[in-house]
């Protein structure tokens, strides 16, 4: 079955019997929707407890429930897997992750490493995707008359300041 990340309550109730322990997650992806619904819930135990036994010890229960706890989560895409299927033993998952927080829209894009130790899949570690910005100012040529509105080429003006 696909992981229906069109509709958040439709999300919710696919992943609750992963966070219940009702089920276990066949494949990375569904354990890191799970992790996902868990973080939209405030489930920190779910979340504590499907992170890497080798790691687990380094992650911040408090900060972890306290960001889980201020954020609103808005929607899940996911982007890429990489293995991670119910015979692998380890995958990745890349994913967009949409909240709010402080009355500010947020989009978290993440490329996420899972592991499966004992036929239970652990999320391993995550890195963030940077995406680069956009100028929103046009591009000043050397050449181009400066943008201050001296008259002067911009390489003799500003551009000569900045070199």
């Amino acid at each position: 079955m696909a992981i229906p990340t069109e509709n958040e309550a439709q999300l919710r109730e696919f992943c609750l019997p992963f966070i219940r322990g009702e089920k276990l997650p066949a494949t990375a992806a569904e354990l890191m929707a799970s992790r996902y619904v868990a973080y939209s819930l405030a489930e920190v135990d779910y979340i504590l407890a499907t992170h890497d036994p080798a790691t687990q010890s380094e992650t911040d229960r408090e900060a972890t429930e306290d960001w889980a706890k201020k954020a609103k989560f808005t929607g899940l895409k996911i982007l890429n897997t990489e293995r991670g299927e119910a015979g692998d033993d380890t995958g990745e998952v890349e994913f967009q992750a949409f909240f709010t927080a402080d009355g500010t829209e947020h989009m978290h894009h993440e490329r996420s490493t899972f592991v499966r130790k004992d036929g239970k899949w652990f999320f391993a570690e995550g890195t963030q995707v940077q995406i680069p910005k956009r100028r929103e100012e046009p591009k000043v040529g050397r050449n181009d008359p400066c943008f201050c509105g001296s008259g002067k080429k911009h390489k003799k003006c500003h551009g000569a300041r900045s070199a």
